[in-house]
């Protein structure tokens, strides 16, 4: 059995420490109060059933009403920003940070979320095209030889809108000119107005909404092309679906979950079959209001698609394991990973390249021949950071490792010393996807290629002259990451070890539509580009079977999904880690032809601490003849457990260690129209270190020469409560603090409040990972009895960076608990305290002291004037 450590990505960081009591950081140190990632925008979620779970508007309305009395008088400092009543029952409001706490114990409330800021969708532009893409899910075939094209499916987009007179979708092909709604863009609603940013100021934060979603920003245009183009240069998925555009982003900056939540509940008004969202907020648990739609919209037979995020070592927010965010963390929903797309190509001596185009330079040509010299070796750490000898690189192409200065720089030496175009290869495994963006501008092509392939052409040069030839023709591995996954794209679990993302598609380098006034075509990369293949597949396969629901769509398409190779090197023949690859490459064709499925599709193993897995699944067979399957096991690497680098989480190592699997039986026959069971025993290796990820697939070979069917599974190495949540960070946080000139001031050895005018404990803390509940508690300093609660948050999020920091404030009020009336409220007496902070841990049992951790303030000392 393979045990071996494959890659230490990192060295191995101490232990993290929990901190029981004070720091003792100086009594100066401080931090800005704007680096704080708590909002005022809070969700409001009521004790009823929505109305999509089966309560009546009436009754949903008038436990609002009940609410808002109960706030009036309260005397809370709140405003309420949005109502919903369908697919979530409860409120959007601006709440006083003081009053916040007292918000969420008033009788009804069942509990509250933080709205989050979505960011706009920021793909990477790139060069290959749609066309290379939808042959790698099988949209091709599907189009071609079965006839299918998504006509009578409607297929809701969640973005920033569609350019409705792009020809793509039937538009004129003029600005301004095509009136909606249109015969492919039937119906939709713009929820924010150009000018709407939620992370801007002033009449940026104000919705105007519009009956006509345009596009001026580009991104769901771009998807819009992926799901369902025809036209302009642009074919999709499902060229013939019918499209809803919900806008919910302005011409720039973000949006906020509330506006995509009542996205979500038009889409639901207006009888989508399918919804597409490429867009999230990471990190987040699949409780958070717009992944609890999303599962009720699927509870109603919609089918949801989301992003999973692009939050990869790769990605421009590079996070390690649990990034995955809402709304794709809903259980039911299908969140979709990236793989990049088949790649344009040079040729060296035969051998093909495939590469990717650094951002911020011109795309390469497809025709021509430069001769390629170097600048450094395989080993140079610093290769053209310096200044380059004038005219030493005149009329050639130039490679270039990674390392030490930007790509900028190194584009900038080359250019300047003479070179015709620049090859950057990466120096660690895996696809690289530069930018060289800057003033002044780099004006030659730039493109990029792996290690193993610049060491190859390193040693081609070495070896005497050679000569690049730029190409037209798309190439895939072994010659490029094309099929392999994207850099960027996020990983898994969920908070609660679900099983995310679920599956993958193209999302690396997609030419699709774009806004007219913006160029009318542009090449994008993102799990943004992905989602809508996935969307687009789904449009297809219910034109092939409209009486499909959601969850036998999933399940079909989870079983015959095909894994691909470890994109950090992918010749080991080693499968990539399946909590990020989900169950593999979308096979439109697979799901269309299959005729027998394996339920439970995905397995979610859970804590190893609790001993091996133990799973049943059935398979059931739809074809009129008996099938025999050969059962067998493969796994995927594994991912140590995270650690930090500088501002951005990461994994502590890649692993081949893989899991034991047991089987009942290694053979199985299925009857005619009937189902058989066999079970699956999973354990995990005991090499694989503590709070690591592993994964792998069960596999049924059926004897008649059909494809097989795959069910994955992904589990969490030892136990779970033992990852530590509250780290100290450089700054020694959890702080008692106070708040003076738009700065936290840490307060180690206590202070006094007047709880006026501002002056008023804050307390600072650092999450380094999600919690199930945040409870903060005061107590008499002195004789330590106990004055109840301060607050008490459900589903926390961890910190978006290992320096990042939540803030929380006591106006010395307390509650015994939720559902508590406010005429019970306490407001404490002049006095000595101290306020206990207590997480309990994702997937924590509240009886066991162990999976909580505590922290206890200075002491607070209250001087009321």
């Amino acid at each position: 059995m393979r045990k071996h450590h494959l890659v230490p990505m990192l060295t191995a960081v101490a232990a993290a420490v929990a901190l029981f009591g004070a720091s003792a950081q100086a009594a100066s140190q401080s931090v800005p109060a704007s680096a704080a990632e708590a909002g005022t925008l809070w969700f409001v979620e009521l004790n009823g059933n929505a109305v999509a779970d089966g309560n009546t508007l009436a009754s949903v309305r008038t436990e609002k009403s009940a609410l808002r009395t109960a706030i009036k008088g309260a005397k809370l400092r709140v405003t309420e920003r949005r109502s919903f009543d369908k697919l979530f029952n409860g409120f959007v409001v601006s709440v006083a940070a003081a009053d916040r706490a007292k918000l969420a114990a008033l009788p009804g409330v069942k509990a509250i979320y933080p709205v989050l800021n979505v960011p706009a969708p920021d793909p990477v532009k790139t060069a290959p095209d749609l066309a290379a893409a939808i042959n790698m899910t099988g949209a091709a075939v599907a189009q071609q030889q079965l006839g299918l094209s998504g006509a009578g499916v409607k297929v809701g987009i969640i973005d920033t809108g569609i350019d409705i007179d792009h020809p793509a979708f039937g538009g004129s092909g003029s600005n301004g000119t095509t009136p909606f709604p249109t015969a492919r863009v039937v119906t939709g609603y713009d929820f924010v107005g150009d000018a709407y940013d939620s992370s801007g100021s002033g009449a940026a934060l104000t919705p105007v909404p519009d009956d006509v979603p345009d596009d001026c920003a580009g991104h769901g245009t771009h998807v819009s092309g992926i799901v369902g183009g025809n036209g302009g240069g642009v074919l999709g998925v499902a060229p013939k679906v019918s499209f809803g555009a919900y806008r919910v982003f302005g011409c720039t900056g973000t949006t906020s979950s509330d506006i995509i939540l009542e996205a979500l509940e038009r889409a639901y008004e207006d009888g989508m079959q399918v919804i597409n969202m490429s867009l999230g907020a990471a990190r987040q648990w699949p409780e958070y209001p717009t992944a609890k739609a999303s599962d009720k919209l699927v509870a109603k037979g919609v089918v949801v698609v989301a992003s999973a995020g692009n939050n990869g070592p790769g990605g421009s927010s590079p996070d390690a394991l649990f990034a995955t965010g809402a709304p794709g963390a809903a259980d039911k929903a299908i969140s979709v990973a990236s793989y990049d797309n088949a790649q344009l190509s040079f040729t060296v001596a035969g051998t093909p390249y495939g590469y990717n185009t650094a951002t911020g330079a011109p795309v390469a040509p497809t025709s021509g021949s430069l001769q390629i010299t170097k600048n450094g070796t395989t080993s140079t750490v610093d290769d053209a950071c310096a200044a380059l000898p004038a005219g030493s690189l005149t009329g050639k192409a130039v490679l270039i490792r990674r390392g030490t200065c930007s790509f900028y720089i190194k584009a900038s030496n080359a250019q300047n010393a003479g070179a015709a175009a620049i090859v950057l290869y990466n120096n660690a495994a895996g696809a690289l996807a530069p930018t060289v963006a800057g003033t002044p501008a780099v004006t030659v092509p730039v493109v990029a290629i792996t290690q193993e392939q610049g060491a190859k052409l390193d040693a081609l040069i070495a070896a005497g002259t050679t000569t690049l030839n730029w190409s037209g023709s798309y190439v895939s591995y072994p010659y490029g990451t094309g099929g392999l996954i994207s850099g960027f794209s996020s990983f898994g679990l969920d908070a609660e070890l679900g099983f995310k993302p679920n599956v993958g598609a193209p999302g690396g380098a997609i030419l699709s539509s774009y806004p007219l006034e913006l160029g009318g075509t542009a090449t994008l990369s993102g799990t943004s580009m992905a989602a809508p293949h996935v969307a687009g597949g789904v449009a297809l396969i219910l034109e092939s079977n409209p009486k499909l629901k959601p969850g036998q769509v999933a399940e079909r398409i989870y079983n015959t999904a095909d894994p691909k190779n470890w994109s950090g090197n992918a010749s080991l023949g080693l499968l990539d880690f399946a909590f990020r690859q989900g169950s593999g490459m979308l096979d439109i064709i697979g799901v269309i032809q299959n005729t027998a499925t394996v339920s439970p599709s995905q397995l979610a193993l859970g804590e190893s601490a609790a001993g091996s897995s133990l799973k049943t699944l059935t398979v059931s067979n739809r074809s009129g003849a008996p099938v025999t399957y050969a059962i067998s096991h493969v796994a995927s690497v594994a991912a140590g457990p995270n650690t930090t680098s500088g501002s951005s989480y990461n994994i502590s190592g890649v692993y081949d260690a893989p899991a034991t699997v047991a089987f009942s039986q290694t053979t199985l026959t299925v009857p005619a129209r009937r189902t058989a069971k066999f079970t699956a025993t999973i354990t995990a290796n005991a090499s694989l270190p503590e709070r690591s990820l592993y994964g792998g697939y069960v596999v049924l070979t059926p004897t008649n020469g059909t494809a097989p069917l795959r069910v994955p599974y992904a589990g969490f190495k030892g136990d779970y409560q033992s990852t530590v949540v509250l780290t100290p960070t450089a700054n020694g946080f959890p702080w008692l603090a106070t708040l003076a000139g738009g700065s936290y001031t840490n307060q180690p050895s206590g202070a006094t409040y007047t709880m006026a005018d501002g002056n008023i404990p804050y307390f600072l803390v650092h999450y380094d990972h999600l919690s199930r509940k945040v409870l903060l508690e005061a107590f008499d300093a002195d004789t330590g009895k106990s004055w109840n609660r301060v607050s008490m948050e459900e589903y926390v999020t961890r910190s978006s960076t290992p320096t990042g920091f939540f803030a929380y404030t006591w106006d010395g009020t307390t509650f015994r608990g939720k559902g508590e009336n406010p005429k019970a409220w306490k407001t404490v007496p002049n006095g000595r305290y101290v306020v206990k902070m207590s997480v309990l841990k994702a997937l924590g049992d509240e009886s066991v002291a162990s999976d909580w951790e505590t922290w206890t303030s200075p002491v607070i000392t209250i001087a009321r004037p």
